[in-house]
């Protein structure tokens, strides 16, 4: 059996990774020629402001008093620039909105493995290209285009981290760092022989990175005074420096300006998806090559923004964000129609060298090229352009040349993708084939299913491991005159030994038809039609919430189709009612969207009272609850007071903004320290011991918590409590005899491998319950396939400085918490039942196969970078279930079987 779970590492390791190979390797092209435009450019320096997290609409509107938040930026769009919207591609997030505007390509899709942070592999931009580039602002945006830039000309200066704190300053002194060492700068420069000559020479860019606004945004949502301050405060600046730079550069008018922003934010303070809060960003160019303002007297949009920001005679130029957008030049037809030809060649450099590359790895038999775009047809579009051009017909060239990029682009993703289907059927190959024989290891091995069928024993064939011996050399020779990465070798030869031990248990296939044609049909049928649906609602709650609340109203109604309900009346109508109240939570507003605190303190209370009616029960059981287990428990309705103490004081300290309170981040960080050493000072009896884990949890996960989601776990563990209950009603109905009393048992370490059973039906049951429930813990109160869909809010009890990796813990681990609380019940059930965890294993592994079959084909690598990370996300999720199963058995056991004393000598405890 260690051997099996070893090999099922091993092919879930290679399933996972495969979609890296298959979605996610990188587009981008090397080996182009250089393309230059022939004509000199219109400016000699480039000024760009970007506004992180800022809202077009935030911008453009006017406010309650009809007054503009940017009189500064509003001047610039009615007499010395143009203006529009930019709609920003998603993934709305900084990284790639920067990547899109300053090198002019939409985020590699491969840095979704990094978290939009590092370089997964070198690309060109802008800073790149330039002569010198200065850069002040934020240290996790600057570095990215400092590293691997060509040479020693990109000067990046930024603010320590820790000042990017939610909590205790204003943001806005993040954008005043920046304009202050801007203005710095040029006085310095001034006295500097060297500095001032670099900065006098031509293709230079200035990039100013201003934080302060998407800070304010996520900390106190753009609705919020703050948010609209820093706007003004912003807009300030942006003057402020306009002027240093003509008085610098004597308004010699060869400096262009630029302000814009990489995204905006939804109202929530949240941002990574495709909602038009977050695409639409404002773009405002003036200067040198930037048109004037032109006057309108109508203007056909399919929104009404114009009327509501009275910008509606100005005439609005919308840009897709990273594309050229040749109508905000003030320069010469000829001039334009040279710069679109340019960008056409050199996205047709990429398709060429894309084309080349796997022509060359390709049987000529088997390529088939990119038909819409010939060699002739290449040529053909290329030579009239020119033409076009010398006869001065530019509008007639720059349509031409938008067709070529348009082809061109289709072309690259045709050839990026060229061997996606080829793969994808060798993964769905060794899926199918992997999953069969999990299926017949658990027949084979744990259950009686085929043990009342004659076998006769064949002595083994050696036709069988030849021909797959055969099969493996072909496609490896296939592969090998291709030049395939080695990659490839691993997905098309694992099907084959897959397959291979799947026909090597034909006997118990065999036995298997045999067994199934003396069940009867119309039980097989609907034994099968509820797997299946069972499971498709599974899959369907990854997309759809209600999905979630649809199955827990089918677990309601579950008693009453059996015989519980005449059996145990008070336990199905418990069932019942935990069962819908825990259904309402996937119909709520995703966490974070609406915070209430009020609810946080509403679950801190229902625990109080819980734990009260809990400690007088067992304080009448003289016998088993000693005064050291009466310690730990008051210890623990302690803890949960603080807890609560903790979230309030918190956020009316954030909210004068006065920071987090040291004291109420040290008692927030040794909670969470010791939710997972307290509960083994609890005694080991079964209920005592789950009482003790869920009081130590939710003491962590109300500091995590920022409204209803605190009531989450309480409700499930009240589930879970009745679950135990009614499954050992259900085994005693199926007729296997329970010694012991739920009030008697005890968790042990050593347990009685003798009292396991075989598989029958029912865990089948057993295991679609404990996988919805995980599942149920995923999303019961939102969606957290990407980490964005999290509110920063909730770790602020811990810390408020800007830390990714240690926020992003933070969250993992309330994700984890009602996970925890699951296995933790399910040890219980597994206790009660007599089941063994590895059969277990083997169903639940069949299941999140078949699921993970479903979403390898859903996987995603275009769209938002919710839909992207969303859909990686769920493959992920399914292909780990096995592995984190293991992890939180493991957990789960050490939390409910191991004792810890505080002192004396160990007592026993009556059973």
């Amino acid at each position: 059996m260690l051997l099996f779970f070893a090999l099922g590492l091993l092919v879930h390791f290679v399933f996972f990774a495969s979609i890296f190979d298959i979605y996610f390797t990188s587009p981008l092209v090397h080996g182009m020629t250089p393309q230059f435009t022939p004509l000199p450019p219109p400016a000699r320096r480039l000024v760009l402001f970007v506004a992180d997290g800022l809202r077009a609409d935030a911008l453009y509107e006017l406010d309650e008093n009809g007054n503009s938040r940017a009189p500064f930026i509003r001047n610039i769009i009615m007499h010395e620039g143009s203006w529009g919207i930019s709609h920003t591609r998603v993934p709305t997030e900084s990284r790639p909105g920067h990547v899109a505007l300053i090198a002019g390509f939409y985020e590699d899709v491969s840095a979704v493995a990094k978290g939009w942070k590092e370089n997964p592999v070198e690309f060109d931009s802008l800073f790149n290209e330039s002569k010198y580039t200065w850069s002040w602002g934020s240290p996790d945006i600057l570095p990215m285009f400092a590293k691997g830039a060509g040479g020693d000309h990109v000067y990046t200066y930024s603010y320590d981290s820790k000042r990017q704190d939610f909590g205790a300053q204003d943001a806005t002194k993040l954008d005043m760092w920046v304009f202050d060492n801007v203005k710095d700068f040029f006085h310095h420069a001034r006295n500097n022989q060297s500095l001032l000559s670099k900065i006098n020479e031509e293709k230079i860019v200035f990039f100013l990175h201003l934080l302060g606004i998407d800070t304010n945004g996520h900390a106190h949502r753009p609705s919020s005074r703050d948010y609209k301050d820093n706007i003004k405060k912003v807009d300030d600046g942006v003057k402020e420096i306009v002027s240093v730079f003509n008085h610098f550069y004597g308004n010699d008018g060869k400096t262009t300006f630029i302000f814009t922003s990489d995204h905006g934010m939804t109202d929530w303070g949240s941002h990574g998806a495709g909602h038009p809060s977050e695409t639409l960003t404002p773009l405002v160019t003036w200067g040198a090559g930037i048109k004037y303002p032109q006057r309108v007297s109508a203007q056909q949009f399919d929104d009404a923004f114009l009327k509501e920001w009275r910008l509606e005679n100005w005439k609005r130029l919308d840009v897709n964000q990273g594309i050229l957008p040749v109508d905000y030049l003030n320069n010469t037809d000829l001039f334009k129609a040279e710069s679109v030809f340019t960008n056409a060649v050199q996205i047709l450099e990429q398709f060429k060298v894309k084309m080349t590359q796997k022509k060359e790895a390709t049987l000529p038999f088997l390529f088939t090229p990119f038909k819409s775009l010939s060699d002739s047809k290449q040529f053909d579009i290329l030579r009239k352009a020119r033409s076009y051009i010398k006869h001065r017909k530019f509008d007639e060239a720059v349509s031409l040349c938008k067709e070529l990029i348009h082809l061109a682009l289709k072309g690259l993703s045709y050839y990026h993708t060229y061997d996606r289907f080829f793969l994808g059927i060798n993964i769905a190959i060794g899926f199918v084939g992997w999953i069969s024989y999990a299926s017949l290891l658990i027949i084979k091995s744990h259950s009686n299913l085929i043990r009342s069928v004659s076998k006769e024993v064949k002595k083994p064939s050696h036709l069988l491991p030849c021909s797959f011996v055969a099969i493996g050399i072909l496609v490896a020779f296939f592969l090998l005159i291709q030049a395939c990465p080695w990659t490839y070798y691993v997905y098309c030869l694992l099907p084959v030994p897959i397959w291979y031990a799947v026909l090597r248990e034909f006997q118990v296939i065999q036995d298997l038809v045999a067994s199934l044609l003396t069940y009867p049909l119309s039980h097989f049928v609907g034994y099968l039609l509820v797997f299946t649906l069972g499971t498709e609602v599974l899959v369907l709650s990854f997309f759809y919430r209600y999905m979630l609340t649809i199955g827990l109203t089918a677990f309601a109604a579950w008693p009453f189709l059996t015989q519980l309900w005449t059996r145990a009346k008070v336990t199905s109508l418990s069932w019942t009612f935990f069962s819908l109240l825990l259904a309402v939570f996937p119909l709520m507003p995703v966490v974070g969207r609406k915070p209430d605190i009020s609810l946080v303190m509403g679950a801190g209370l229902l625990v109080l009272l819980l734990s009260l009616y809990v400690v007088t029960s067992l304080t009448k059981r003289k016998d088993s609850f000693i005064k050291e287990e009466l310690l730990v428990h008051l210890l623990q309705v302690l803890n949960t007071v603080l807890s609560m103490y903790v979230v309030y004081s918190t956020q009316r300290s954030l909210l004068r903004k006065q920071g987090l309170p040291l004291m109420n981040q040290i008692i927030s960080w040794a909670t969470l320290a010791s939710s997972l050493i307290v509960p083994l000072l609890s005694s080991p009896a079964l209920f005592q011991r789950l009482f003790s884990i869920l009081l130590s949890l939710m003491s962590t996960y109300l500091l995590l918590s920022t409204g209803y989601e605190a009531l989450f776990p309480l409700v499930l563990s009240c589930l879970m409590f009745v679950w135990i209950n009614i499954e050992q009603e259900t085994l005693q109905q199926s007729g296997v005899s329970c010694k012991q009393k739920l009030t008697s048992i005890q968790f042990s370490y050593n347990t009685d491998i003798t009292q396991f059973r075989q598989l029958c039906l029912d865990d089948i049951r057993r295991a679609f319950f404990l996988v919805f429930f995980l599942v149920t813990a995923f999303f019961g109160t939102g969606n957290i396939a990407s980490i964005n869909s999290f509110d920063l809010a909730s770790v602020y009890c811990f810390l408020t400085v800007f830390s990714p990796f240690m926020m992003g813990s933070l969250m993992m681990w309330k994700i984890l918490i009602p996970f925890v609380l699951v296995m933790c019940a399910f040890e219980a059930v597994q206790l009660t039942t007599q089941l063994s965890s590895k059969s277990l294993f083997l169903i639940v592994l069949v299941i999140s196969d078949i699921m993970a079959l479903h979403f390898f084909f859903l996987v995603k690598d275009y769209g938002s970078w919710l839909d992207i990370g969303t859909s990686i996300s769920h493959y992920v999720i399914v292909m780990s279930m096995t592995i984190f199963l293991v992890f939180l058995n493991g957990l789960a056991q050490l939390l409910t079987t191991k004792k810890l004393r505080l002192c004396g000598k160990p007592k026993s405890h009556l059973m």
